[in-house]
């Protein structure tokens, strides 16, 4: 659905962030971002990156890093020059951290905190590359 295209040549999930970005230019806060935001794959690289390109004041919501196949160097188109404006959601790599690293189900806590690390760490270094 998201890659529909529409009459004017732009496709669905274009058209939403048009919108996004003009009903929230009266909630942009100091910091240049709007209160609204969008959801925006890990696995869309590219189209992430034309969306942050074309809509700077979005926040962006960006599911899929992990399990669904996303990674640091897929997550880093989302965020601006300054490494602001994503939030990166990853799910079930952080809940089944445990198992992907063989520990005992009684340990998911120090599993989970090692996963965060470590998805933490590998963003700020992708980051740092820009």
């Amino acid at each position: 659905l998201q890659d529909l295209q529409l009459a004017d040549g732009r496709r669905v999930y274009e058209a939403v962030a048009d919108l996004l970005d003009e009903w929230g230019r009266a909630y942009r806060g100091d910091n240049g971002y709007s209160a609204l935001g969008a959801v925006v794959g890990a696995t869309w690289p590219e189209q992430a990156a034309q969306l942050r390109q074309q809509h700077p004041h979005l926040f962006f919501l960006v599911p899929g890093y992990g399990a669904q196949g996303g990674d640091a160097s897929s997550v880093r188109p989302n965020f601006d020059r300054n490494g602001q404006g994503a939030i990166i959601n990853a799910s079930r790599s952080l809940i089944a951290a445990w198992q992907k690293q063989g520990v005992d189900g009684k340990d998911y806590r120090e599993a989970t905190l090692r996963e965060a690390k470590a998805m933490r760490d590998a963003i700020k270094k992708a980051l740092s590359r820009a």
